[in-house]
């Protein structure tokens, strides 16, 4: 009878895709895959745990948030977290958040 290894704790799905993407070495070129990177680091962790972004068409990027209230707390945060992703961005960063709900 085979063992099931231990359960391991919850990854960003974001930080992983990053650090996958970097050993197949393609890195972060794509701003794509340069939000997929920074993600977690740009909103913090709560707000990584409860939203991720799933679509960026334009400027706008799309983020899935786990209930109504996140995506109001989001909303109310919503000028901060563009400027965060900026930051860690620079101009290839959304200049617009569209919230839905899972």
């Amino acid at each position: 009878m085979r063992r099931r290894p231990a359960p391991r704790e919850p990854r960003a799905l974001g930080g992983v895709i990053g650090r996958v993407l970097e050993e197949l070495g393609h890195g972060t070129r794509n701003p794509a895959m340069k939000l997929a990177a920074c993600w977690e680091s740009a909103v913090g962790p709560e707000i990584a745990a409860h939203a991720e972004p799933v679509d960026w068409r334009g400027a706008t990027l799309e983020v899935a948030v786990d209930s109504p209230a996140w995506s109001q707390q989001l909303q109310l945060r919503r000028e901060e977290i563009l400027a965060a992703l900026e930051e860690a961005m620079g101009p290839e960063a959304p200049t617009a958040v569209r919230l839905r709900i899972r």
